[in-house]
């Protein structure tokens, strides 16, 4: 990231194009907005690949602002964690886009997007989502700002050290809500995945700060190997 005297020597607009990119659950999320007006937002197919679907889905939503690629000062996009095939389909897409215009990069933590959606009346929430095998991935915020570090441990475990009062959101909840003690509250299921309107929030206050991520170096948010690869580690000796 580029930052201190680097960044106020970039050119930064007061109304920028920008290019959204949220791929980290289903369905992802491509929308297109100028300063912080919204313009237009595209679910993806969620039967169909993101691979497949994204990159036409960003060139039907540029052409229908009349736009050209280089047209787009930056494009934001969730790094997660979330969906492995995801995740790696939109950074991706996102780094070359960026590589080939020349716009700025731009890239937002999944749980923090999520956290900034949070009713300004909760002082503090926490994000999760699914790991598998049993766990949960899951980070504190209070008003939007992390107070702890996002990690992996098995729901009953966090539930043990959890400081109340706390509200609960993300995507996790679709398989974990039933799970937690009514003494947690949730909030509404329409918060627990991340909207365009938050991505343009905290990526356009980034962009006018004169941040920019290095296309060599963002990477998605894993934690941990893929299915794929744990089974490739953990397989029986030869």
């Amino acid at each position: 990231m580029v930052s201190g005297a680097a960044a106020g020597e970039m050119m930064v607009m007061s109304n920028p194009r920008l290019l959204l990119l949220e791929t980290s659950q289903q369905p992802g999320v491509v929308a297109v907005a100028e300063g912080g007006r919204l313009l237009a937002v595209r679910c993806l197919d969620e039967a169909r690949r993101h691979a497949r679907d994204l990159a036409p889905a960003v060139g039907e939503l540029l052409a229908g602002q009349g736009w050209q690629p280089r047209d787009v000062q930056a494009v934001v996009v969730g790094r997660g964690p979330g969906s492995y095939t995801g995740l790696r389909v939109g950074v991706m897409s996102a780094k070359a886009f960026a590589y080939a215009t020349g716009c700025t990069l731009l890239g937002l933590e999944t749980f923090a997007v999520l956290a900034s959606q949070a009713p300004a009346d909760v002082p503090r929430v926490a994000v999760l989502a699914d790991a598998q095998q049993d766990k949960i991935y899951v980070q504190e915020f209070e008003q939007a700002v992390p107070v702890s570090r996002l990690r992996i441990q098995p729901l009953a475990e966090w539930l043990e050290g959890a400081r109340a009062p706390l509200c609960v959101t993300g995507p996790g909840l679709r398989k974990w809500a039933s799970h937690l003690p009514a003494s947690i509250k949730l909030l509404g299921a329409s918060l627990w995945d991340p909207h365009a309107e938050s991505l343009l929030q905290l990526g356009l206050a980034r962009y006018q700060r004169g941040e920019r991520d290095d296309v060599w170096t963002v990477e998605p948010i894993y934690l941990r190997p893929s299915a794929a690869e744990e089974k490739w580690i953990n397989r029986p000796p030869a």
